[in-house]
């Protein structure tokens, strides 16, 4: 990274690592000569990922994961395979990331449910104690599904997946989890967590390539219909002398939902790398070191009258800063811009997401320039 950038917006995107970038020179050097690729291209690398978001996210099956190219393309995979009627509903959060919202709307709409949008809660005090209770109520015996991110994407207030995960599974409903902004930067266990599925992203907090991604599907999604037939899903699939021999069955576990083309042979092995880059550092270490540079900046941005969330509810990757009442945003934005600190604003709160290449300078130079915007 430039030195004189200070660069808060891992939740915009992440910058690639060396060995990401690495990955994806020798990818595209290797693919000037087609002959180099041999039939276990098309399945080796995919397997190996599924392998590492599985140690990842401590899933005990591989086969559970399966390869996507967007939060969007898996959401639809989810929709397509929940059992929707009229009088049923799906929960969301109130300004959700639009994938899953306009996913779900539609399958609302198509099923004659309700799409049920728990409000965030005008209160000056713990926003997350009052948005997780309204949570915890929306949940009855009419819910379909629960579809939720462990953190909010405008300005990371937590969600109580556990509490959440076993209201929904007494009510006989189906938690849906959005991890891309949190999966690689916070511990994850499906064990404990105990999702229906889990969706991410890979260029945000896993580090890789734009346009890739990974789900976990649990056994509620065992048998279910794919978005797309292609022929690598199936079993046999990688005898190439046989593909004409057409065959329903698919391979086992998640694969039936994996993209047409996923053996991508410059995508998949830099995201293969992310993820060996991730285990490598282990989420547990982003968080503490999120954690350790964000708690002092929380105080002294307090100072300057800014709204920040509790401790309980706020993470040290992700969250939200929200400005005293008369704050030019325009000038501030040009100020950030003049300054090269590079945030986004998102939901009427500053949005500010370090990683493990931030430092306490970082978070002085994000500070000056709000104190500057305060005081003007």
């Amino acid at each position: 990274m430039p030195q004189d950038l200070h660069y808060l917006n891992c939740a915009y995107m992440a910058p690639a690592s060396k060995r990401v970038t690495d990955a994806g020179h020798r990818a595209l050097e290797r693919i000037q000569v087609p002959s180099r690729l041999e039939t276990a291209d098309f399945f080796e690398p995919s397997a190996h990922v599924r392998r590492l978001f599985a140690q990842l996210v401590h899933a005990p099956d591989p086969d559970r994961v399966a390869v996507i190219p967007a939060v969007s393309y898996g959401m639809a995979t989810v929709a397509r395979n929940t059992p929707l009627a009229p009088g049923r509903t799906v929960v969301v959060v109130e300004e959700q990331f639009p994938s899953a919202v306009y996913t779900w709307r539609r399958a609302c709409r198509e099923a004659g449910a309700e799409l049920r949008t728990v409000a965030a809660p005008a209160t000056a005090g713990s926003r997350g104690e009052a948005w997780n209770a309204a949570l915890l109520d929306a949940i009855d015996h009419r819910t379909a599904a629960v579809v939720l991110p462990p953190l909010h994407w405008t300005d990371g207030l937590r969600f109580d997946l556990d509490a959440i995960g076993t209201r929904a599974r007494a009510a006989g409903a189906r938690l849906i989890v959005d991890g891309t902004q949190a999966v690689g930067a916070l511990p994850f266990d499906v064990t404990r967590a105990r999702p229906d599925a889990l969706i991410c992203a890979g260029y945000k907090w896993l580090t890789g390539p734009y346009s890739l991604g990974v789900a976990w599907y649990g056994p509620s999604f065992d048998g279910g219909i794919p978005l797309e037939e292609n022929w690598i899903t199936r079993r046999g699939s990688d005898r190439f002398n046989e593909l004409v021999d057409y065959r329903d069955d698919y391979q086992r576990g998640a694969i039936r939902y994996d993209v047409g083309e996923r053996s991508n042979f410059v995508l998949l092995p830099m995201l293969e790398a992310a993820l060996e880059q991730v285990l490598d550092w282990g989420p547990a270490t982003v968080a503490a070191h999120t954690e350790s540079l964000t708690r002092p900046a929380v105080e002294r941005l307090r100072a300057l009258g800014c709204r920040l969330e509790d401790s309980r509810w706020r993470a040290g990757h992700l969250f939200g800063v929200r400005l005293p009442a008369g704050v030019d945003l325009p000038r501030l934005g040009r100020d950030f811009a003049a300054r090269q600190v590079s945030v986004s604003l998102r939901g009427g709160a500053i949005r500010i997401a370090p990683h493990l290449y931030n430092d306490a300078g970082d978070l002085d130079a994000l500070i000056d320039v709000v104190a500057g915007a305060v005081r003007a």
